[in-house]
């Protein structure tokens, strides 16, 4: 069993680095241009509100930061839902290599992402404290945990994709790309929830992400406790998305074949 438990790690490892260097033939290029993506959101959101006449933050603290608390757990999500929806498929011909199987693929890409995403935010969060101004996060790692939290909830979302993607795969493609657009504005990132009128709330409370961005900026800033949004929401929607996935896929993995894909 040890020896299985470090055969499999040792395969996810090699897999998360090939999808590194599956985009870019150099992994620091790739990393790159996660970091260049982020600031172009960044950039972009902040002329978007410089032109509506909104220059300060709407909360007490640095506009920058509150920002960059949507910014970052919007992208990690959507990279999350984009990484394992495109991962693991029963006809991939990776599959037909012994050692490889379906969570191994499905947990090297999941990695992959967010090894990505991380490394984006450590990168552009130093560079704005070292070389604009400092900036002050109130808990730093409980940040960092819904970075993971948004990571996750894409990986679950994105696991119901991919068990649906050997079925109907440009139906699949469609619906996930969708998803990843309407979380542009149903994610709330670029709203306060506690100023939030009560009619229009439950329109974004469904989702998980919007309780997660919401809760990052409690912990990034002191003068800040969300009110309409729940840490534990996010944490029971992973664990139901996670097993609906996990049985979506195993029917999927049952029932596929490469004959089946090729006749039609």
């Amino acid at each position: 069993m040890l020896e299985a438990a470090f055969t499999t790690l040792a395969l996810i490892y090699h897999l998360t680095v090939n999808n590194l260097r599956k985009e870019q033939r150099n992994a620091l290029a790739g990393l790159i241009m996660t970091v260049v993506r982020s600031l172009m959101m960044i950039a972009g959101f902040y002329l978007l509100f410089a032109l509506v006449g909104v220059r300060s933050s709407p909360l007490r603290g640095d506009f920058i930061v509150y920002i960059m608390s949507g910014i970052f757990m919007f992208q990690t999500h959507n990279a999350a839902i984009g990484a394992v929806a495109s991962a693991g498929s029963p006809t991939n011909p990776m599959m037909m290599h012994g050692p490889i199987n379906t969570a191994v693929m499905i947990a090297a890409s999941a990695l992959a992402t967010l090894y990505r995403q991380t490394i984006s935010a450590i990168v552009i969060l130093s560079f704005y404290h070292y070389v604009i101004q400092p900036i002050h996060l109130e808990s730093a790692l409980m940040c960092y945990a819904m970075l993971i939290l948004a990571w996750m909830s894409g990986c679950c979302i994105g696991l119901i994709f991919l068990a649906f993607r050997p079925w109907w795969p440009q139906g699949a493609q469609v619906l996930s790309s969708f998803y990843q657009r309407m979380n542009m504005i149903f994610s709330g990132k670029m709203f306060v929830a506690n100023a939030m009128p009560a009619a229009l709330l439950p329109t974004f409370a469904w989702n998980p992400l919007f309780h997660i961005i919401d809760q990052t900026r409690g912990f990034a800033f002191i003068n800040y406790s969300p009110r309409n949004s729940s840490l534990i929401y996010p944490v029971y929607c992973i664990l139901g998305l996670w097993m609906v996935g996990l049985m979506a896929e195993f029917v999927s993995r049952k029932s596929i074949s490469v004959s089946m894909m090729r006749g039609r």
